[in-house]
């Protein structure tokens, strides 16, 4: 759903349940969240843009997927469709693992996803995204 209201444009955020503002980083963000609700995330385990804390900082994480026991499974960043999935973003969503430990974490620009699970003591890329069933029970 989207408006124009005093010439911005603005999209409804299912998830966070109030409109924002239309960039081409939140593009991306709300099909992301759209294709995690088509694949059976319950809206009510995502979070959009929430804060974290390393150490002294804030940051925030563009979405976080948990389980039903209230657990992080899932860190995606979104970057708008012209920035290069290139290792410096890769690092920006490993360092919010620090502050949030997950077993995936993804990145996209709305063009392209590389995904990447976590094996015991580093991440390695994989070609499947997770599914609900994967965490849903635990």
């Amino acid at each position: 759903m989207a408006r124009t209201r005093d010439g911005i444009n603005e999209l409804f955020d299912a998830v966070r349940k109030k409109w924002v503002r239309l960039t081409p980083e939140e593009w991306v963000r709300q099909h992301m969240v759209q294709y995690l609700l088509e694949l059976g995330y319950p809206p009510s385990l995502l979070a959009v843009e929430k804060e974290i804390r390393l150490g002294e900082l804030k940051k925030r994480c563009d979405i976080v997927v948990y389980n039903h026991h209230a657990a992080p499974c899932i860190i995606i960043e979104c970057k708008e469709m012209n920035t290069p999935l290139s290792e410096a973003v890769l690092h920006q969503v490993l360092r919010y693992h620090a502050g949030l430990a997950v077993p995936f974490v993804i990145i996209t620009n709305g063009l392209y996803c590389q995904g990447f699970r976590k094996t015991a003591d580093r991440f390695t890329e994989t070609h499947e995204f997770p599914l609900p069933a994967q965490f849903m029970n635990g």
